[in-house]
Parts: C-alpha cells; sequence; structure tokens
C-alpha cells in the first residue's frame, strides 16, 4: 500500500496545526517524523488514521482518495505512547480484539495472536491481564494488538516514551527487525534526534506544523537544508557561530581566525553562520585541521555514560557531548579542539551552502 498527502492543511480555532504538508511513503518502508512537542507530529498522523480531516488537500491511499473516508473503513493500525490496553481482557484477548471485531474463524485467530506474541515475545504471558506485566510487555502487548491486524498503515505516536532507556533500545531493535520482513508502511513520531537515527528509514522534520526536510534519515541528518533542520536535528543543539569568510580566511565571531582549508575554499567571501555539532567538539586534538580554543566550564552535565560539557568564551557558548564521565568545577578553564572540516556553513536565510566532508581523524 502507498500513503500520499497532497498539500494536507488542519486549522483548530483559526490557528494552523499543518500547514500545506505534502509526503509520500512507499510500501514496506519505515518513516519517522521528528519535532519538538506541539510540531504537528500527531495532528499529521491523525489525518493519515483518518481520525481528522484535512481542511485542505487530499490523503491517497494505493492511488484512491480516501480524504472523507473515517478510520474503520482504513486499513489502518495505531500504538500511543500510553499504554492502552483492556484491563480486564487477557493479553490473549487483547490481542485478538481486532480480529474478533473482524469476525474471523477461531482457528485464525489463534494462529495468529500466536504467532504475533512470539514475534514480539510475551507468548508466555498469553493468559495474564496488563496489569500483571512490565511496563515493557503492557506496550509490546499494545504492538501485538496493532501488529495482529496485518494492516497496510502502522502509526506509532512516541510508542517508547514512557519506557527506561534499556527497554526502549531493545524495542527499538527489535522494530527494526519486525518492519524489514512486513511490507506495510510504518510511521513512528518522536521527539528525539537520536531516536529517529537509530530508527533509520526516512525522517521527516517538523516544525509548528511545517514540514522543514524529507527524506532518507542519514542524508537529512548529514545535510541539513537549513539552520533550522540542523538544530532540529541534533541533540543536545547544534552550535552556531557568526562568522566571516574573506581571501583565505575565516574568523568566527570577528575575534578568532583561522586559515580556510580545502573543504571551505570553494566558498565565496561573506558573512555566514558556521555550525559544528556537539559530538564533533574534542577535548584532545585528532585532526591535522583541529581549531584549538580556550574556554571555561559553565556546566558538566552528567547522563549514565557521557557527558554534555557546557563551555563559554569571551565571544559565545558551546555545548560538547562526550563519551564518559568528565567532572568539572564550574569556571574551570580547559581547552576544546573544533575539526574545521567538519564545520557546516549557512548563509544569511539560514539556508546550508556546505556540508562537512568525510575524512579520517589523524592517527597519532
Amino acid at each position: 500500500m502507498s500513503l500520499v498527502l497532497e498539500h494536507v492543511c488542519r486549522n483548530v480555532d483559526g490557528q494552523a496545526w499543518i500547514a500545506d504538508a505534502s509526503l509520500r511513503f512507499e510500501p514496506g518502508s519505515f518513516n519517522v517524523l521528528l519535532g519538538r512537542t506541539l510540531a504537528g507530529k500527531t495532528s499529521l498522523m491523525r489525518l493519515m488514521a483518518g481520525l481528522d480531516r484535512p481542511d485542505q488537500g487530499r490523503v491517497l491511499m494505493n492511488d484512491e482518495d480516501v480524504t472523507g473516508r473515517p478510520v474503520r473503513q482504513r486499513n489502518v493500525s495505531m500504538v500511543y505512547q500510553q499504554f492502552i490496553n483492556y484491563p480486564t481482557l487477557s493479553v490473549f484477548e487483547n490481542i485478538a480484539s481486532p480480529l474478533r471485531q473482524a469476525r474471523l474463524p477461531e482457528q485464525q485467530i489463534r494462529r495468529r495472536v500466536q504467532e504475533t506474541a512470539r514475534m514480539l515475545r510475551i507468548e508466555p504471558y498469553l493468559e495474564r491481564l496488563p496489569l500483571e506485566l512490565s511496563g515493557g510487555q503492557q506496550q509490546r502487548t499494545a504492538m501485538a494488538r496493532a501488529l495482529v491486524k496485518d494492516a497496510g498503515l502502522i502509526l506509532f505516536d512516541e510508542p517508547l516514551v514512557n519506557l527506561d532507556y534499556k527497554l526502549r533500545e531493545e524495542l527499538r531493535q527489535e522494530m527494526r527487525a519486525l518492519f524489514a520482513a512486513r511490507h506495510c508502511i510504518a510511521v513512528y513520531a518522536t521527539t528525539e534526534p537520536n531516536e529517529a537515527l537509530a530508527l533509520g528509514g526516512t525522517t521527516t522534520v517538523l516544525h509548528e506544523g511545517r514540514i522543514v526536510q524529507s527524506g532518507p534519515t542519514a542524508e537529512v541528518y548529514h545535510r541539513p537544508g537549513s539552520v533550522l533542520a540542523a538544530e532540529l536535528f541534533s541533540e543536545p543543539p547544534i552550535n552556531l557561530v557568526p562568522g566571516r569568510i574573506a581571501g583565505n580566511e575565516v574568523s568566527l565571531a570577528g575575534a578568532v581566525h583561522f586559515a580556510m582549508n580545502a573543504d571551505l575554499r570553494r566558498i565565496g567571501d561573506g558573512e555566514y553562520r558556521f555550525g559544528v555539532r556537539p559530538s564533533h567538539i574534542s577535548l584532545v586534538p585528532s585532526n591535522d585541521d583541529d581549531l584549538e580554543l580556550a574556554v571555561l566550564v559553565e556546566l558538566a552535565e552528567i547522563s549514565g555514560s557521557e557527558t554534555f560539557l557546557h563551555v563559554r568564551n569571551e565571544h559565545w557558548r558551546m555545548i560538547l557531548h562526550l563519551p564518559g564521565v568528565h567532572e568539572y568545577p564550574v569556571d574551570t578553564p580547559i581547552r576544546v579542539f573544533i575539526p574545521t572540516h567538519k564545520l557546516f556553513v549557512f548563509d544569511a536565510a539560514g539556508q546550508l551552502v556546505q556540508a562537512p566532508g568525510l575524512r579520517e581523524a589523524r592517527v597519532a
């Protein structure tokens, strides 16, 4: 089944929740909707499902216009971030419920429930009630109910957000394996850039109801078309500094100067915004084009086995995303290293001029 949105708009109380969105999803594809809270992800999925009708535009499935067709007449399943299971029904009956509504034969129901439960590793719990399960098992039950229907379109509205980190990682891996073998369209909404990267497929970046950029996930990440796309598809947010190119020299914030490397020579003189991802800045030199900066620590934010290090100099602030635990008192002077070949360059209008090229780190 293919799914096409043609210039769909959705207005609520005079506000545009979805503005002129056009997308195409191919059969067997895994697609991520990435955006902050209130970006329009759920609103867009409700239009896909038929829970809401667009004020303008069309929704097509298999080239058939289904814009006015309600959800019960579409071959769609949806999984929400809350564990929406029937508390008084067993896990088996929860999974079987859409098949019973479709009045399938009992033997077929049992076979499909068993197969789906085995696939999601909840077969031993089929006779239990949902409240007797862990959070991960409850969410697997909800996912199984969506998958057992064998729908052509399955929508996941931040389904893992309420689970702990380990369970989320486990289910992400399972989902990739599940949909590699299915010929349905999967659409997955998330606020987390790292989750979009982990899931792969295609990613559509949304902001305030508008599509910022859409394409293969790796391409959107490595070549964000604008400052906004780069900010939304980076966690922590990409570091941005105003700068200028003149002759063979680059200056950042009018204060830090360095010789232009080969990657930047294709860009003409002028004013630009330079971006560097937090994960590309290091505490030790590793490339022959590293820009060394003296900075002061503002905050060392330790999160498990990684550290978000907030630093500043006289002209701008930056965030480093470092593996491992790095404890620094506030105002500790340190030196950081920025590989200039990994700089993004945006023009005055915020559009991408150049994305970083790929280069192997220098071996000491």
